[in-house]
C-alpha cells in the first residue's frame, strides 16, 4: 500500500513525522513517500540513514488561514501538493488544518456520488469498546437528510473495520423520547426510523460512554463540543487522580496503581486511535491529531491499511449507489 505522509502541522516536529512514516514501512510493510520541504526532509533522512520517496512542497497551511482560500492560493503547500498527487497513492495521512484537509478533500480528491457532504466520524472511549461519533466537526449546519446520510457512512465504516453486521445507530439528543429535541432532531428521528438501518432511537449525552449504540448521529457543532470535552474530561480525571489520590501514596503504591491505570490510560489516548478519516471522499484521507507522535502516525496507516484492504470506498460507492 502506497502512503502520502504530510511531515508538516506536527507540534513535535517534522522529524516525528518521519518517524512515523519510518515505523509504518518497517511494521506495516507500507510504502511511504513524505511531503514537506525537501530542504528539511533531507539531512534527517540521512541522520537516521533512511532514503524514501519525496514530494517537495515549501510552503505550509495554517489553522489560522481560511481554508478554501489557503487551497487556492498556497499551490506549493505541502496538502496541495498531496492532492494533486493522490491519484497515484492510496491514502494520504496529514496532522495540519482539519479546514484545509476537507476543503481540499472536497474539491480535490471529490466526494463519493450521492456523498453530499464529507464528515468526520471519530470514536469515543466506552464502558465496552467505542461509539462513532459522527459528525465531530466537519459540518456546522446540516438538516435531517444530511443526518440519515451520516448515519448511512458511519454504518459502511463500522461493517467494514469493526465487523459488525448491523451497527446500533442513534440519535444524539435532550431526551429518550420520540417527541424530544428540536425541529431538526424531531424530524431527523422521522427519517432515521424509516432509512435503511439498525437505528434505535435517541441517545442523551449522559449515556454516550455507555455503548448503547455503535454510530451516533449529530452535527458538527454539537459533535466537536462532545469530543472536546471528551479529550478535557479525559485529562482532567487524570490530573485529579495523581494530584488527589496518587500523590500521597508510597513509591511501591504509586507503581501499583499506576500499573492498573495503564489500561483506562490506553482507552483514553488518541494516540491509540492514530487518525480520524475524512468519510465520505473518493480517497483515504486521515487527520490526524497535531500532538501526535511516531506510534500516532504509524496507528494511522494502521487504519487506512485496513480500510484500503477491506475496500472501504467501494463498499460505500455501493451503498449509495441509485441515491439522489
Amino acid at each position: 500500500m502506497k502512503i502520502l505522509f504530510d511531515t508538516t502541522g506536527l507540534d513535535l516536529g517534522v522529524k516525528e513525522a518521519i518517524e512515523g512514516a519510518v515505523l509504518s514501512k518497517e511494521e506495516l510493510n507500507i510504502e511511504p513517500t513524505l511531503v514537506g520541504d525537501e530542504d528539511i526532509i533531507r539531512p534527517i533522512l540521512n541522520e537516521i540513514g533512511m532514503d524514501m520517496n519525496i514530494l517537495d512542497a515549501k510552503e505550509i497551511i495554517t489553522n489560522e488561514e481560511e481554508p478554501a482560500f489557503a487551497i487556492r492560493r498556497k499551490k506549493d503547500s505541502s496538502i496541495v501538493v498531496a492532492f494533486n498527487n493522490l491519484n497515484e497513492y492510496d491514502a494520504f495521512i496529514s496532522c495540519g488544518s482539519t479546514g484545509a484537509l476537507l476543503a481540499g478533500g472536497m474539491f480535490m480528491a471529490g466526494r463519493i456520488n450521492n456523498v453530499k457532504r464529507a464528515v468526520l466520524p471519530t470514536p469515543i472511549p466506552t464502558i465496552n469498546g467505542n461509539t462513532l461519533l459522527i459528525d465531530s466537526g466537519a459540518n456546522m449546519d446540516v438538516d435531517a437528510d444530511l443526518l440519515v446520510q451520516f448515519a448511512k457512512l458511519g454504518t459502511v465504516l463500522k461493517q467494514v473495520t469493526e465487523g459488525i453486521e448491523k451497527p446500533k445507530v442513534g440519535l444524539l439528543n435532550v431526551g429518550v423520547e420520540e417527541n424530544k429535541g428540536n425541529a431538526l432532531t424531531k424530524e431527523a428521528f422521522l427519517k432515521l426510523k424509516e432509512a435503511d438501518i439498525n437505528f434505535i432511537g435517541n441517545i442523551e449525552g449522559r449515556d454516550i460512554n455507555k455503548h448503547l449504540c455503535d454510530v451516533l448521529v449529530c452535527d458538527g457543532f454539537v459533535g466537536n463540543i462532545i469530543l472536546k470535552n471528551t479529550e478535557g474530561l479525559a485529562g482532567f480525571i487524570m490530573t485529579l487522580l495523581k494530584s488527589k489520590v496518587i500523590s500521597n501514596l508510597s513509591d511501591n503504591a504509586k507503581l501499583e496503581v499506576m500499573q492498573s491505570l495503564s489500561p483506562v490510560v490506553k482507552t483514553l489516548d488518541y494516540r491509540e486511535v492514530g487518525g480520524v478519516l475524512l468519510l465520505g471522499l473518493k480517497k483515504l484521507v486521515i487527520k490526524a491529531h497535531g500532538a501526535s507522535d511516531r506510534n500516532a502516525i504509524k496507528n494511522a496507516a494502521k487504519s487506512a491499511l485496513l480500510m484500503h484492504e477491506n475496500k472501504l470506498i467501494d463498499k460505500i460507492e455501493n451503498s449509495f449507489r441509485g441515491e439522489i
